[in-house]
């Protein structure tokens, strides 16, 4: 006689994304500030790109690294909110299985991309005011050139195995296929496997404590360095410029690394927190940098703003269509 408690298993052809469990009959309303807030990304970083192309006097190679991050939050939010906003204003929820494990490759990759520019930004002015004397030959456009190649490659080879080790979980039929996630999350995923997913969960802390943390941890070196001879500095006021210099890039490092450190805690918290938090946050994340780093670097940074302000006006100059 067969047994009737056998499970029989196969791979999920697809998966339904709920998004957020506790609000499905007026979640469609966020729609509309997640596509203002992807307009504001968009167009920022576009306008980033551009005044550093046009302008002939930011030949410095922090600029290029600014370049380069504008670059990996327009490819960050534009492999997400499309999708999320699918799901929440036209109720575009089932993803198929080669294109979730791609989501989640983009998502966790581009995120260890911009962890690792961030650090070579604070390496830029970790050189630039402690060793002024010797920033042209140390930030070459070869170093540059190398950074670049580094994070790519990187940020490839590190999260590559995770959605193979991913696609390779068994799903058995007494789970259901249904992720209570706008996007594929590693644990929103891995959740529904049925079969021993032990790899997936070392392989994941791994990355988070060994790669992002050592990231956060020389970041901070860095900057605690950078603090040591400013505060060194006999001149009047010059402690202040040059703290106000590297301000743009200390805001955005710690508003990247507090998102991410609530996200996570808030993940680890899920059985005492309402389940849409930790989804709101990891929303936010793939949406609030890209649309708020072009800003506080046009805003707040002196080199940027003639750039954005002619480029501004020669718009306003534009001849009028007759």
């Amino acid at each position: 006689m067969s047994s009737i408690n056998t499970t029989s298993f196969f791979q999920i052809p697809y998966f339904v994304l709920m998004c957020f469990p506790s609000i499905q009959s007026w979640q469609h309303w966020l729609s509309i500030t997640l596509t203002f807030l992807l307009v504001i990304a968009v167009a920022s970083n576009l306008i980033i790109l551009e005044v550093i192309r046009r302008e002939q006097n930011l030949p410095e190679p922090m600029y290029h690294l600014i370049s380069f991050l504008a670059v990996l939050d327009l490819v960050l939010c534009m492999a997400t909110i499309p999708k999320i906003l699918g799901v929440l204003g036209f109720n575009l929820k089932v993803i198929d299985l080669p294109t979730c494990l791609l989501q989640m490759f983009a998502m966790n990759s581009l995120v260890v991309m911009e962890c690792a520019t961030f650090l070579f930004m604070a390496f830029d002015w970790y050189v630039a005011i402690c060793n002024p004397l010797r920033y042209s030959s140390v930030i070459s456009f070869r170093f540059i050139a190398k950074s670049f190649l580094f994070v790519l490659l990187r940020g490839i080879l590190v999260y590559l195995p995770y959605p193979m080790l991913t696609a390779r979980l068994q799903y058995c039929s007494r789970n259901v296929n249904v992720i209570e996630h706008c996007v594929c999350t590693n644990v929103a995923v891995t959740s529904l496997a049925c079969s021993d997913r032990t790899i997936n969960a070392v392989y994941q802390l791994v990355i988070a404590f060994g790669i992002l943390g050592s990231d956060f941890i020389f970041i901070c070196l860095s900057y605690c360095l950078i603090l040591r001879v400013v505060i060194c500095i006999p001149v009047k006021g010059a402690a202040r410029k040059a703290l106000s210099t590297c301000s743009s890039h200390l805001i955005l490092i710690s508003f990247f690394y507090t998102l991410l450190l609530v996200l996570i805690f808030t993940n680890k918290m899920e059985k005492v927190i309402v389940p849409d938090v930790p989804i709101l946050l990891n929303v936010l994340h793939f949406i609030i940098p890209p649309a708020l780093n072009p800003l506080v670097y046009g805003l707040r940074t002196k080199e940027m703003k003639p750039g954005i302000m002619k480029m501004i006006s020669s718009w306003d100059k534009s001849p009028a269509v007759k």
